[in-house]
């Protein structure tokens, strides 16, 4: 009986960058067989991105960047030319043996090579075939590239993101981490897991999924949308406060701040008890959310000066204890150091072939029957030659040949 959930599922992975590999990481760490098909000599674009490297043995940087280290695990790496026509034979022999494809090439460049969808739906009609593009595959932008803080720019993220104007910092802001790829990927794996259950359920046939950033992006700011749509006022920039609800953000206290969230009226009474002013719970100025949203500015001095007393842990444990939302602002250090990130293990430790071992961030996701295995991203074109004698049935010399070509 098989232990992971997608055995039996190959997905041949023509992506680069961070929304294509984060799919097929996806599907990777469900159980799909993941060949990642990567330039010869210098493979996916985030191998040489800069920013930290897995240090080896002896502390010496190796050649694998922390950011591909990040979204290629539990794959394949076999290193094909694709602008040569020996490197798209090879695709065209990898289709007609896969269940899933996904690319995300500029608009027509792997029609141009005759590895688009309806040249390899030919080949394998139940094949699904996933293009991950800025801004799709029609439409006035459809030719234009496009990276994460463009799509976060032109969708609107950045409007509603930020310190309000007339504030220390006031302006539009971009998220700290590239939000738009990384939702696009996980919208991408859903639909092609919905797709193979559409084909094996229903159809018997693949089809194609047009997965664009900017579609994705728009659909993420999906109530505040509604929220326009319905009322024809473009909503703004709140920091890291709420339009809706009061209290419910950052507030200073000793030596720091805090993230506080009082959910409704019952929770703030809570909160002021806890605070030490529950004369505040039954202020008529306070009493209903719509009044402290009304006093917000005037309500947080209150607050804060009640705060002051004690700093973030007591806060956070006292109010926890009487069922109101509170944390501490951790950096990246703290919250791998948090006692209950620990127990979910959500950091591991993984086999390298270069370093020996390497950490890791586990898929969140934790199921009863299938867990998910962790394997090390895959050195440059490591599978290569299995991949191709082993599965295309190609012999050492085919491949020694293809090799002095150029072409693997």
């Amino acid at each position: 009986m098989t232990t992971r959930m997608l055995e039996g599922i190959r997905v041949i992975d023509i992506t680069r960058i961070l929304a294509g590999p984060l799919a097929c990481q996806t599907l990777a760490d469900y159980g799909a067989e993941v060949i990642k098909i990567e330039r010869t000599q210098t493979g996916d674009d985030t191998r040489t991105m800069g920013g930290p490297y897995l240090k080896d043995a002896s502390g010496k940087d190796t050649s694998e960047s922390t950011t591909f280290l990040g979204f290629n695990r539990n794959k394949k790496s076999v290193t094909v030319d694709l602008s040569m026509s020996e490197g798209q034979a090879l695709i065209r022999e990898l289709a007609a043996k896969s269940d899933v494809l996904v690319e995300n090439y500029k608009l027509g460049t792997l029609t141009r090579y005759g590895l688009g969808y309806e040249d390899l739906r030919r080949i394998n009609p139940r094949l699904i075939y996933c293009s991950v593009t800025g801004f799709g595959q029609d439409g006035p932008y459809a030719k234009r590239a496009g990276y994460d803080p463009i799509f976060q720019a032109m969708g609107g993220l950045m409007s509603v993101t930020g310190e309000r104007d007339g504030r220390p910092g006031g302006g539009p802001m971009r998220v700290g981490l590239p939000i738009v790829d990384l939702m696009t990927g996980m919208h991408a794996a859903s639909a092609i897991l919905s797709a193979l259950y559409y084909r094996d359920r229903v159809s018997g046939t693949g089809q194609y999924i047009d997965a664009a950033l900017l579609d994705v992006e728009v659909s993420m700011l999906g109530h505040l949308n509604l929220a326009y749509l319905v009322s024809g006022k473009v909503p703004q920039r709140w920091g890291n406060d709420n339009p809706f609800l009061v209290p419910y953000q950052v507030l200073k206290c000793k030596g720091g701040q805090i993230m506080v969230s009082v959910g409704n009226d019952y929770q703030w009474g809570k909160f002021c008890a806890v605070l030490g002013i529950p004369e505040l719970a039954t202020d008529p100025r306070f009493a209903k959310n719509a009044g402290r949203l009304e006093n917000r500015d005037l309500l947080v001095s209150l607050m804060e000066a009640a705060l002051a007393r004690e700093d973030g842990n007591y806060w956070s444990n006292a109010l926890e204890d009487v069922g109101v939302g509170c944390g501490p602002i951790n950096d990246v250090s703290q919250t791998l150091a948090d006692p209950h990130v620990r127990h979910r293990a959500m950091q591991i430790e993984v086999p390298h072939p270069l370093a020996g071992a390497m950490p890791m961030i586990r898929n969140p996701m934790k199921l009863s029957e299938t867990p998910v295995e962790h394997r090390a991203p895959p050195l440059l074109g490591a599978d290569t030659r299995d991949i191709l004698m082993n599965l295309l049935g190609k012999t050492a010399a085919e491949c020694d040949a293809l090799a002095a070509k150029g072409a693997i």
